[in-house]
């Protein structure tokens, strides 16, 4: 992007609603409650014919720097210090506050380019707030309306003006012919060779886990900065932040979420808001890693969370955090293994890492289990392997008996990778039993080494040739 622009203001007054009008998704939760927006989210803005970075901040309010609200300060003013520029957004139906006055000192002293922003200029009444902008000292302000999408060609005049075309046009720079994937979507999935897995791919890493399980800790350390708000307090993050670092020269993109509680226990629309966030961003990730608090692991919602996790077909890893506060870890270990195999039948050969995201321990381990757990995920095995494993596992234990007719597996292969998917072709598939189909997975996982990834098996019926002559008689 040819530059970065920060949203900033007070509480409220619709940086959310312009961020998601500019980037042309909803990303960022809003609502008429004060304070929504936590840590500072970045996203790929269009404005007419700019395109730029834009990064949400929150709502700034004065208040101790070891408060919720001091660091969420700190936060906006990282931001600030990133922007080539800031859209300073005041709410010009309610008027000026102290708190605004007290931001455009703040921006002034920045000695950065800054555009008065004043929203909700569509409402009765918002006249008299737009000229008090005025005073504010930081040139004519922007009427806009965000919601409503009213003033956006004066607003992209507004930040060419203070930016110079030259530095909000920059010249289109040449793109090689070996950086541009012609590949079309899907090119060699039905060929009979495994392909082999692509280690330089962009990876998407979803942190889930229940709310102060330190998700935020965690990313921040793999990141070497204090990119997301952290405190004792549970329930911080609202937002699934998205950042990206780099691993061993892998893209690594992670998304934080919001801590996910007892269904029976999120009342709140915001926190619905926030696990329906949390939600999508399980579902665009490839890889979701389970973060588990290891002095009170596998409570009932940790087990729900990775039944989910299960259930939406994504790579699933534990990471067993806080290890630095356990005591006789070796003892401990050892009962977590135990109950990770009894407790989650469902994925066996899950992995399981333990980790301390306050000190930094076992972070390696952890994405090593992250890419193999991500080969497997991907992996796709020749039809000829599968069909002779198939008859090799009817050899040991015979399909069933129903209504005294024995079950025929005629023919396997493998429709899909991410989860890996298969297909049997066999007589009367709404009869094979629940058992014998765990029979089929649990071979699949050991002969084939898939652990701990969801593995879907289904069966159809053979077609009949002579099914149609059949017919023609009658």
């Amino acid at each position: 992007m040819s530059f970065t622009v920060a949203i900033v203001g007070r509480p409220n007054v619709g940086k959310s609603t312009l961020f998601n009008r500019l980037v042309g998704k909803k990303l960022a939760l809003v609502d008429d409650t004060p304070g929504v927006t936590r840590d500072r989210r970045p996203g790929d803005a269009k404005l007419v014919d700019l395109k730029f970075r834009i990064i949400d901040t929150a709502g700034l309010e004065q208040s101790a720097p070891d408060s919720l609200q001091g660091r969420m300060w700190a936060q906006t003013e990282q931001a600030i210090d990133e922007a080539d520029l800031s859209l300073f957004v005041i709410d010009a139906k309610a008027g000026l506050t102290p708190a605004d006055e007290t931001l455009a000192e703040m921006l002034r002293r920045r000695g950065k380019p800054v555009i008065v922003v004043a929203n909700k200029s569509e409402a009765r009444g918002s006249d008299g707030g737009f000229y008090d902008a005025f005073t504010l000292g930081l040139g004519e302000p922007c009427p806009i309306s965000a919601e409503h999408g009213q003033g956006m060609l004066d607003l992209r005049d507004a930040i060419v003006a203070a930016l110079g075309e030259d530095r909000a046009f920059p010249p289109a720079e040449d793109v090689a012919e070996t950086d541009v994937d012609i590949r079309p979507t899907g090119a060699g999935e039905d060929e009979e060779a495994e392909p082999a897995y692509d280690e330089t791919k962009p990876l998407r890493v979803a942190i889930v886990g229940r709310p102060n399980a330190g998700k935020s800790t965690l990313i921040n350390r793999f990141l070497g900065e204090d990119r997301l708000l952290t405190g004792p307090e549970a329930g911080i993050t609202r937002d699934s932040i998205s950042v990206e670092w780099d691993w061993r020269g892998r893209t690594i993109k992670m998304f934080d979420t919001a801590g996910m509680r007892r269904k029976a226990k999120v009342q709140e629309k915001l926190e619905k808001l926030s696990v329906a966030d949390a939600l999508r961003a399980i579902r665009f990730a490839e890889t979701v890693v389970i973060v588990f608090d290891a002095t009170i692991p596998f409570e009932k919602q940790d087990l729900q969370i990775v039944d989910l996790v299960l259930r939406e077909g994504r790579a699933a890893v534990l990471a067993f955090n806080k290890w630095d506060l356990v005591e006789n870890w070796q003892t401990v270990l050892a009962d977590l293994r135990e109950k990770t195999e009894r407790l989650l039948p469902q994925a066996r050969g899950i992995r399981a890492v333990p980790i301390s995201g306050h000190t930094g321990y076992g972070l390696d381990r952890l994405m090593q289990a992250i890419i193999e757990t991500d080969k497997v995920w991907n992996r796709r095995i020749s039809t000829a392997r599968l069909n002779r494993w198939l008859e090799s596992q009817q050899v040991q234990h015979p399909p069933p008996a129903v209504s005294g007719r024995r079950l025929k597996l005629k023919y396997m292969t493998q429709v899909k990778a991410r989860p890996p998917g298969f297909m049997i072709s066999c007589t009367r598939p709404e009869a094979v039993p629940e058992s014998y189909i765990r029979y089929l997975i649990n071979g699949l996982r050991n002969d084939f080494d898939m652990p701990g990834v969801p593995i879907r098996v289904h069966f159809r019926a053979s077609d009949n040739p002579y099914e149609s002559k059949a017919r023609k008689r009658r």
